[in-house]
């Protein structure tokens, strides 16, 4: 593996989303919602202003799971297929460098971009943020930006994957779409309705298990879990055990949602 081809392909792809001004859209959309959610969120109790870092990150967490999958999938869901409609690819893989290496490249890139769009965008609401509540919540509000981006590299995979995958641009964004519906609307549903169903009489051991296999649960828990008053307000200390909220257990399941999808995405490319 050249380490050196993987490095033009990325950077190729970077420079194209920075200069279709994509990343700073993106950037621009995440620091505007965080401030507005921010300062808003609790709207609803009769109040506004800035809040505890906990209240603001669990305010936070509800605008990333929603928004920041999307946007990775959609920034994904061509990144091979679309080369592949226009003949780009056969000429791309007659040069010396391996499947491997422009999938790689390819995911490199885009998660560069990702990288900037989400680190710079809610790095910048965050300044005004610590700013505002003090240093103490710089801690916090880092690994939620942190989590946010680990977070968008799980549905950027899933998004390579699917451009594998697909046989042309319109079922690759139509699948994409369908991913977002299902892990960020109806994943959670379904098992709400399968406690509602059991009445009571589920046993919640194999619950943890069944939350972990969606990364938007798992990033949703890494955030959430940490705060005790937070916790009990989503009801997630009935269904998760203590002893599974470490945030290195975690991170390391998102880590496994990044690689996996990648993986298949790399055999079937071959």
């Amino acid at each position: 593996m050249e380490f050196g081809q993987i490095g033009v392909i990325a950077g190729k792809e970077f420079r194209d989303r920075l200069r279709n001004r994509w990343v700073l859209a993106v950037a621009l959309v995440f620091t505007v919602f965080a401030l507005v959610i921010a300062y808003f969120g609790a709207a609803q109790q009769g109040a506004v202003g800035w809040r505890n870092i906990d209240v603001t990150i669990a305010s936070l967490v509800s605008l990333v799971i929603y928004l920041v999958p999307l946007i990775a999938l959609i920034l994904g869901y061509d990144a091979i297929v679309a080369e592949r409609e226009r003949g780009s690819l056969d000429l791309l893989l007659s040069m010396p460098i391996t499947r491997f290496e422009v999938l790689l490249g390819k995911f490199t890139g885009l998660a560069g971009a990702l990288g900037v769009a989400t680190v710079g965008g809610f790095g910048l609401a965050g300044l005004l943020l610590v700013s505002q509540l003090g240093s103490a919540a710089l801690y916090h509000y880092a690994g939620f930006v942190l989590s946010a981006f680990l977070l968008s590299l799980c549905f950027l995979s899933l998004a390579v994957m699917v451009s594998v995958l697909a046989e042309d641009r319109m079922r690759a964004s139509g699948i994409a779409i369908a991913l977002w519906f299902f892990y960020v609307l109806v994943y959670d549903l379904l098992l709400l309705g399968l406690l509602v169903l059991s009445e009571g009489k589920l046993n919640l051991n194999f619950f943890p298990v069944l939350l972990m296999l969606n990364p938007a649960d798992i990033f949703r828990i890494l955030n959430i879990f940490g705060f005790e008053d937070v916790r009990r307000i989503y009801g997630l200390a009935t269904v998760f055990p203590e002893t599974l909220a470490n945030p290195w257990l975690l991170g390391s399941a998102m880590v496994f949602w990044i690689i996996a999808p990648l993986g298949v995405a790399a055999w079937r490319f071959k």
